[in-house]
């Protein structure tokens, strides 16, 4: 069952992509040296990527499997997301968190879809096929592209949805990277889908985007649904009430011969199944990226504020 699915509003970027091909040979040989006792039968490796909130999540799991099995655990994060799914792939790594819209686009190559239920069915489907992985429940968020406001502007201007963005986008100034501004499911595609026209486009780093946004140098960003910069900065994010980006909702994902070894995995994964909404992972980073926290220890305190530790 398809567990507490909100309304989607965009697509996370380079941090989920598959990448750079040189770091992913290194990073997978270094993850292989270990050879397959790194999957001892009493011994679960879980895996995370490079960016905050995978970092919370493998701790998450990690937690989660230390308490409620006599399984040992070994935690490997901050790897490329090309190095993770290969290490799943060859069985250095057993378990970790993935997102659907990465393993529908970015995996098995497929068109993107917008219905969060057939991205999940159709992902669960095909990584059970052809790499014998199983898809378990949806945590809850989706870590996608959003178009965010400062929350006092929006209201001024009476915007909560992409489509009255693109009413008054003639009077706004967008601020972004120069990525979204040329990748066809990006800028060109929301132009075209919602008839947007900003009086100016500003390319920037990503990291500039946010203090550009808050100090009024631009009026609307391209920002990722779960960033900490959200709350932190009181930003709202618009409503894609025409579905132009594609859900990317975070789900365990673990290899089947791990499952059959260890059946007692699903049910205790499980126990995140529709837990942590979209607002609870902004501010899970917003505690890790800007007030400087362990991920640990916010993985840690999640847990137990939440029954679960």
């Amino acid at each position: 069952m398809w567990m507490n699915v909100k309304p989607w509003i965009s697509m996370r970027g380079v941090s989920r992509g598959l990448s750079t091909v040189v770091l992913a040979v290194g990073l997978t040989a270094g993850l292989t040296a270990c050879g397959p006792g790194v999957s001892d039968a009493d011994t679960i490796v879980v895996g995370g990527k490079n960016f905050t909130e995978q970092d919370i999540m493998a701790n998450m799991l990690t937690d989660l499997i230390q308490k409620d099995t006599k399984l040992h655990v070994k935690t490997k994060t901050w790897l490329d997301s090309n190095v993770v799914w290969n290490a799943m792939k060859n069985g250095s790594i057993d378990v970790y968190v993935e997102y659907t819209g990465t393993g529908l686009a970015n995996i098995l190559k497929e068109k993107p879809m917008t219905d969060p239920q057939k991205v999940y069915d159709e992902v669960k489907k095909q990584f059970e096929q052809q790499y014998h992985v199983t898809w378990l429940e949806p945590i809850g968020f989706n870590n996608t592209y959003a178009m965010a406001m400062r929350a006092g502007e929006a209201k001024r201007l009476g915007i909560s949805t992409v489509s009255q963005l693109a009413a008054k986008s003639d009077q706004l100034t967008l601020g972004t990277e120069q990525d979204f501004i040329t990748r066809a499911d990006g800028l060109p595609a929301m132009n075209k889908l919602y008839n947007t026209h900003f009086k100016a486009v500003k390319s920037m780093e990503i990291g500039l985007k946010y203090s550009a946004l808050t100090n009024g140098k631009v009026d609307v960003i391209d920002a990722f649904s779960t960033d900490g910069n959200i709350p932190a900065n009181h930003l709202v994010l618009l409503k894609d009430d025409k579905h132009l980006f594609p859900p990317y909702y975070a789900v365990p994902i673990v290899r089947d011969s791990v499952l059959k070894a260890h059946p007692e995995l699903k049910d205790v994964l499980n126990k995140l199944a529709g837990k942590i909404t979209d607002a609870e992972m902004q501010k899970l980073n917003e505690e890790v990226d800007l007030q400087h926290k362990k991920a640990a220890d916010v993985a840690e305190e999640w847990l137990k504020q939440n029954g679960l530790l």
